[in-house]
């Protein structure tokens, strides 16, 4: 059955090449969520103070892959350590977040937390919340990585 998993890992579009190529991943979509204004912008995200994060939205066959596989590669996609940030990149929208959209995907994300937290040497930051409006990021930003290789 299609399922749908939501993720902040930082800038999205590292995130989603990470995510595109896994097998069972159905669709990926970049966008903006956890935020406090209506249909948000790169721009406004950016400079606005709207407290969205950048977010990866992924369909997934969960009868090819589980969502604590996917969970489990969410920690691997990014410094879950650092607050409002990764790498050079700096701000609120890029804070580590696990959107969850029912009980069972909430207990997975914090039991992996918990699990995970052995493998790095400061503290997991991830907030764990349920998912809010997700919303889609402009076309350019779509599989942007992809679109540049050579």
């Amino acid at each position: 059955m299609i399922q749908k998993a939501l993720f902040g890992a930082g800038c999205f579009w590292g995130v989603e090449e990470h995510f595109r190529i896994i097998s069972g991943i159905i669709k990926t979509e970049v966008g903006y969520s956890g935020g406090n204004t209506k249909n948000p912008t790169y721009e406004s995200v950016c400079y606005q103070n709207t407290n969205h994060a950048e977010v990866l939205l992924v369909d997934f066959d969960d009868e090819i892959i589980s969502y604590a596989t996917l969970v489990d590669e969410f920690w691997k996609c990014h410094d879950p350590t650092t607050i409002d940030r990764q790498g050079p990149d700096i701000g609120r929208q890029y804070r580590s977040v696990i959107y969850y959209f029912d009980e069972f995907q909430k207990k997975i994300a914090e039991t992996s937390k918990g699990k995970h937290q052995t493998s790095f040497n400061n503290m997991i930051v991830t907030e764990i919340t349920k998912a809010d409006t997700f919303y889609k990021a402009e076309e350019y930003h779509q599989k942007y990585i992809q679109k540049r290789e050579f």
